[in-house]
């Protein structure tokens, strides 16, 4: 895949299928688009490109330090394994959030994307202030050469599936749901890192401990059944999100792992922690004891998720 980040001025030579969207999460109505695409790519032999910021405009515009469920890096990846040829990472500046929905399609999609059909949803949304949509992409289709294929949107409990609707569901700690809207688990990923030791020195459960950047969207602060991804081998886990209060109060929020059927030297390797279901909140300890004492219940409780046939 050819990923071109954070370029104004490119040009694609060959002709493409484009779609266009956040894609955070790549979720099921993602998937649906991201099929559509791929099947078009293979009956018109043409080449998969999708269309995204480097940043949300929403965050940029408002502000907002918007968090997301994937990150520009995960998406990459995702993008990678649902088999596209370029990934199209734009610069949302002063310059591009004012160009106007006509001067998109134009220069972008047809001039520098090269798109003879353009897949979106029917909510889409491009150009200044996000006035142009779906109708617009039809209205200038013939003109420049292009086909517009709307894709109607996935829906779960009679409610369009969003990144939205995920978000809160994380927020809940539901990452059951989560993962029923995303199609498969929400995920972590991040290079292993040195903590304070405690798990390994005086609790005996040794961990693996991953920083999030700041951006990325967590699940509600507590004890997870996981899985996690090593050296692309897959291992049970107990996963703790949070800042670990017992043991260090103020420290910056992490994603500490104790992995049921592995034990070995884990730092600097590159891991992806999957969320399977919610054990229980984070919570303070009144000593070590009482922590260790938890820790074992929630190895249990991991170990008989998996034995009663947990995916």
């Amino acid at each position: 895949m050819e990923y071109l980040k954070g370029l104004k001025n490119f040009h694609i030579e060959e002709p493409t299928v484009v779609t266009i969207g956040k894609f955070d999460g790549r979720h099921r109505g993602h998937q649906k688009l991201l099929r559509e695409m791929m099947s078009l790519k293979r009956e018109r032999g043409l080449k998969a490109a999708v269309f995204t910021f480097s940043r949300t405009p929403g965050s940029v515009v408002s502000g907002s330090g918007r968090t997301v469920i994937t990150t520009n890096e995960e998406r990459k990846r995702n993008m990678e394994e649902a088999g596209v040829d370029y990934l199209i990472e734009y610069p949302f500046t002063e310059q591009v959030a004012h160009m106007s929905p006509e001067d998109f399609v134009k220069k972008v999609l047809v001039e520098e994307m090269n798109a003879k059909i353009v897949v979106a949803g029917p909510d889409c949304s491009f150009g200044y202030r996000g006035a142009g949509n779906a109708d617009l992409l039809r209205q200038m289709a013939p003109e420049y050469g292009f086909e517009t294929v709307i894709i109607e949107k996935a829906q779960e409990d009679h409610r369009d599936i969003s990144s939205t609707y995920i978000r809160e569901e994380l927020d809940k700690g539901n990452v059951r749901k989560a993962n029923e809207l995303l199609g498969v688990p929400y995920s972590v990923h991040g290079t292993v890192v040195h903590g304070n030791h405690i798990g390994g020195t005086i609790l005996g459960f040794p961990t693996a401990n991953i920083v999030p950047p700041p951006e990325k969207h967590l699940p509600r602060f507590g004890v997870y059944v996981t899985r996690v991804k090593v050296d692309g081998k897959l291992y049970g886990g107990v996963t703790n999100v949070g800042k670990k209060p017992t043991v260090e109060g103020g420290s910056p929020v992490g994603v500490e792992t104790f992995l049921l059927d592995l034990d070995e030297d884990l730092y600097g390797k590159w891991i992806e922690v999957q969320f399977l279901d919610f054990i229980r909140p984070e919570q303070k300890f009144g000593s070590l004891e009482e922590l260790k004492a938890q820790i074992e219940k929630d190895k249990e409780t991991s170990l008989f998720y998996f034995r009663k046939g947990g995916a």
